[in-house]
């Protein structure tokens, strides 16, 4: 089941869709990332906002990592 979750043909649309939307004014991660770094992102909902729409890259992350460590091992 988790290989069929990690597969790239689940993760790059996870990525494109769930970890950049909204796309107008500017995606949520952007955002959040900004608040991150400003200090500012304080509220929970901030906070679970930001982990919902980074959990497709950290785990697009994860795959390209394992995979090259399967090639190259």
């Amino acid at each position: 089941m988790l290989d069929t979750l990690l597969d790239y043909k689940i993760l790059i649309p996870l990525v494109l869709i769930l970890g950049f939307a909204p796309f107008y004014p500017q995606p949520h991660i952007v955002e959040k990332l900004r608040m991150l770094a400003n200090g500012t992102l304080k509220r929970p909902l901030d906070i679970f906002d930001l982990c919902l729409h980074a959990a497709p890259f950290v785990l697009l992350v994860y795959k390209i990592g394992r995979d090259l460590v399967i090639k190259v091992g």
